[in-house]
């Protein structure tokens, strides 16, 4: 994997630097949302992610620290991928682009989330935010 190399000092920039690409950002969205953790059930996306990509993403996202890496309880040579505190840090952002893309884009997002947002944001933020620490604990 290539070294980060920041194009300036700008937040905006210094942040496109980590999470700029859209497969960084729907790996983040499947394991949030999805509650996948393994390779495998990452490539099960509807979008599908090339193999090599998804491999570089995630050990971007692990060198950053967003994401940890360990290895499976049910099979040694299998690894679970777990959001850090870091990473848990990026539910909120995921949240307003649900909802942007929901309000300005042709997509289909899941009612009961897309009403759980609507109700309560900063509550859904925190529900989101509280489960995934609770999948890092496990």
């Amino acid at each position: 994997m290539k070294e980060l190399k920041q194009r300036s000092t700008c937040p905006i920039s210094t942040s496109l630097d980590v999470l700029g690409d859209k497969w960084s950002l729907l790996v983040l969205r499947d394991m949030l949302f999805a509650g996948k953790s393994t390779y495998g059930q990452f490539l099960q996306s509807e979008e599908k992610i090339a193999t090599n990509i998804l491999a570089d993403r995630l050990a971007a996202l692990e060198s950053q620290g967003i994401v940890s890496k360990s290895i499976a309880t049910d099979k040694k040579s299998k690894f679970t991928y777990r959001l850090t505190e870091k990473g848990v840090d990026i539910v909120p952002i995921l949240v307003e682009l649900i909802l942007w893309g929901a309000r300005h884009c042709s997509t289909i997002v899941d009612p009961g989330l897309l009403e759980e947002l609507h109700a309560g944001k900063e509550a859904a933020v925190e529900k989101y935010k509280q489960l995934a620490r609770d999948k890092a604990l496990t």
